[in-house]
């Protein structure tokens, strides 16, 4: 069920940055991130209620609040890293954050098999070279290596806390609830904060952006949805099965965007990704059946 539960992850994460990276085309990272979020905690919200969930609350759910504060920062750092540097660095370095509950996982006591171990280094280099690495071309700037590298860690820290954050599939509902409600929360001030500094923060049009912000509301909701449906099966991955391996599948994401715009946006394959898509099915198929 790990595998099942994490390449679920995988597919959910990678759908939602495809979603993600084409609503910033037309309207702000920020209101992106809080609008997604908002429509993700109206539906977690309603779950809560019909089943309860609130009874589940205890120390626990500190996990969720600290990743709901993590989150957004998280987001931020890397679209501005996206906005600084080339695509094709950043990209593959943000999903270096499967090293922080690969981390967690060996500092619990697994001990991954030979056969594990092997699919882990594979799938790592496969999720590297699936973003599309450019080795050569101008020097990557350090502030963009350095937000990405916080970008990195804040995702892994999302997925390790979440984790941590329940032990029922009702508490998990609470847990992601509270998550989003922090989410907002952050996110939210800093939005309020972009727009008395001047800064846009709604997309350009006629109206004031309101009627694009209304015709995104579909793809939002589906982005909002589909992250929130990826922290919970990460979770229920995690719990489930060895966290090394539920990390390492989970992170195949970037292979899902990279294939989500070879088909809807027609975008050329480079041999380097394809050569990484390859690898990370390999070693899949190592940690899976290892």
């Amino acid at each position: 069920m790990v595998a099942l539960f994490a390449l679920t992850t995988a597919l959910l994460m990678g759908l939602a940055d495809f979603g993600g990276g084409l609503l910033t085309r037309r309207v702000p990272a920020l209101t992106v991130v809080v609008a997604s979020q908002a429509i993700a905690a109206t539906v977690l919200g309603a779950i809560v209620l019909a089943t309860a969930a609130w009874r589940e609350a205890g120390p626990q759910l500190w996990y969720a609040v600290a990743a709901g504060a993590l989150g957004p920062v998280a987001l931020l750092c890397f679209y501005k890293a996206l906005a600084l540097g080339p695509m094709g660095v950043v990209s593959p370095l943000g999903s270096l954050g499967v090293a922080v509950p690969v981390t967690a996982g060996l500092l619990l006591g697994e001990r991954p098999g030979p056969v594990q171990f092997a699919g882990i280094g594979v799938a790592v280099l496969g999720i590297l070279m699936a973003g599309g690495p450019e080795l050569r071309g101008a020097p990557v700037r350090r502030n963009t290596v350095a937000l990405t590298c916080v970008a990195a860690f804040g995702f892994g820290a999302v997925m390790t806390l979440i984790a941590e954050a329940s032990t029922s599939v009702t508490g998990l509902f609470l847990a992601l609830f509270v998550q989003r409600a922090v989410n907002i929360a952050v996110g939210g001030t800093a939005l309020a904060v972009a727009a008395r500094r001047g800064h846009r923060v709604l997309p350009a049009d006629r109206d004031g952006g309101a009627r694009a912000l209304r015709s995104a509301l579909p793809l939002l909701a589906f982005v909002g949805l589909a992250d929130v449906a990826s922290n919970g099966t990460y979770a229920l991955a995690a719990q489930t099965g060895p966290v090394t391996v539920a990390a390492v599948l989970s992170h195949l994401y970037p292979v899902v965007t990279v294939l989500a715009a070879l088909i809807v946006l027609k975008e050329r394959l480079r041999g380097v990704q394809a050569t990484g898509a390859g690898l990370a099915l390999v070693g899949s198929v190592l940690l899976a059946g290892g």
